[in-house]
């Protein structure tokens, strides 16, 4: 029975949805301030966690296997990866970035407006004093991820859309879209390892 329920995929991921689900009622009732702000706090950098996994994990499934394969792949296979497993990653792709960047966000608003002032200002709201410093790196990292967003939704998306067929497009300009596509996807690998250094080292040396 258990084997069963581990081959179905929705089966599987919502009772791993459910057993979390507890979890955090469980942190909310033992957390010294109950469901206050701090634990939104907490439920909300959980959903940032999560959806950040899945966005960057596929980002890079993308380049460092997807990409570098595809021209070793027998062209009479590659119509399987464009029109089943692409597409399906890229449903997934540029849903879990818009989760992950609204999830942030409402951490950092959670914290208070001043923090996100701060941090979005790179520590200059207000005037930089000693140990805004901090904010600067901390405010690195959200804007990367929200250029990294900006880029999936509004450069690798539409060129994919075309690359892959699913809008219509002569040959030359999926070739063309294909490659804007490819570099907009390394453009996102090129800023993600500095982007996840800011998120990282900051909560583990600033809270």
């Amino acid at each position: 029975m258990f084997a069963r329920l581990l081959s179905n995929f929705r089966t599987t991921i919502l009772l791993s949805l459910l057993l979390a689900a507890v979890m955090i009622y469980a942190f909310g009732q033992l957390a010294p301030g109950g469901y206050d702000l701090g634990f939104w706090q907490a439920a909300f950098r959980w959903l940032h966690v999560v959806a950040g996994i899945l966005w960057i994990g596929l980002l890079y499934y993308f380049n460092f296997v997807q990409i570098r394969v595809m021209p070793a792949i027998p062209a009479e296979l590659k119509p399987a990866i464009g029109k089943h497993i692409a597409p399906e990653a890229l449903f997934w792709f540029r849903w879990s970035a818009l989760a992950t960047v609204l999830a942030g966000l409402a951490v950092m608003f959670a914290r208070g407006h001043a923090y996100a002032m701060e941090v979005l200002s790179f520590g200059l709201a207000g005037g930089m004093v000693e140990g805004d410093q901090q904010f600067a790196l901390m405010g690195i990292g959200v804007w990367l991820a929200i250029v990294m967003f900006l880029n999936v939704w509004g450069i690798i998306w539409p060129n994919q859309k075309r690359a892959l067929g699913i809008v219509p497009a002569d040959d030359d300009a999926k070739a063309k879209a294909a490659r804007i596509a490819m570099l907009g996807s390394r453009t996102n690998l090129l800023l993600s390892l500095p982007m996840l250094t800011s998120m990282a080292m900051y909560q583990t040396l600033f809270g």
